[in-house]
């Protein structure tokens, strides 16, 4: 069984050309600032993690998303995950040598699975992040590549445990229908999740309130993981904090 460890509030910036963007339901994206101010406010709130997504991972961008990386690592004191793109040992070495704690993987682990064994085995489990996008396929939740825009119609359950197995460290788990709703995270798969793995899972896509984020907590999430309502001072971490301690649930402040 999972140990029941401080749960973690974790900031997402989509980078898109060395900017930060947001959308609703993986399109229609808007800026919101640079990476580096962000990333760097989000330090001095409190935020136990950061999460950077480059959403236009091609290989001639690969550099745009490095540099930034580089400056972020400079100003910013807790760790940074880094995803989109990553397709050998060569792009997560890179990463993790201008500064990035952990690295996660999404459409190349459903591509070539053994991946996820060969990086952690390098790299080691803790490095490793598997993102998982899924979206309600009748009545079981199916994974999604390649930015939301191809079902592999492989069992988002059944996929979480294999990258366990294969040793993936956390798994960040997205529901393309919630996100950027702010409706709330899809309870239900989540909670499939959590109790059909032992590693930690972060929660991702929907999340508009306070309580949301407690919701989510209650329902097996170890982190949550949020962009708009933080990008746009929606809600304070560190007061996002203070709510969740008075919940009697476990936070770093």
């Amino acid at each position: 069984m999972k140990s029941h460890l401080t749960k973690r509030i974790i900031p997402c910036l989509d980078i898109k050309d060395g900017r930060v963007v947001k959308g609703v339901n993986f399109v229609g994206l808007q800026d919101a600032g640079d990476p580096v101010e962000i990333a760097a406010r989000y330090n001095n709130e409190g935020a136990d993690e950061i999460t950077f997504l480059d959403i236009t991972a091609s290989h001639e961008k690969r550099d745009t998303i490095i540099d930034v990386l580089a400056r972020v690592a400079k100003e910013v004191f807790i760790p940074l995950t880094v995803g989109g793109g990553i397709k050998n040992l060569d792009d997560i070495y890179r990463l993790l040598n201008v500064g990035c704690d952990k690295i996660s993987i999404n459409s190349h682990a459903i591509k070539n699975p053994d991946f996820i064994n060969e990086a952690s085995k390098r790299f080691g489990t803790s490095t490793m992040v598997v993102a998982i996008d899924v979206k309600k396929t009748g009545d079981s939740w199916n994974v999604f590549i390649n930015g939301g825009r191809i079902d592999t119609g492989i069992d988002a359950v059944n996929w979480a445990k294999e990258v366990e197995d294969r040793g993936a460290g956390e798994i960040l788990l997205t529901s393309m229908d919630a996100d950027g709703t702010k409706k709330g995270y899809d309870l239900e798969i989540l909670s499939k999740i959590a109790t059909s793995t032992n590693i930690p899972i972060i929660a991702s896509g929907g999340a508009g309130n306070m309580h949301h984020i407690e919701e989510a907590f209650l329902h097996g999430a170890d982190a949550a993981l949020a962009a708009s309502i933080f990008h746009f001072q929606e809600i304070r971490i560190s007061d996002l904090k203070q709510y969740l301690s008075q919940k009697n649930i476990e936070v770093r402040i």
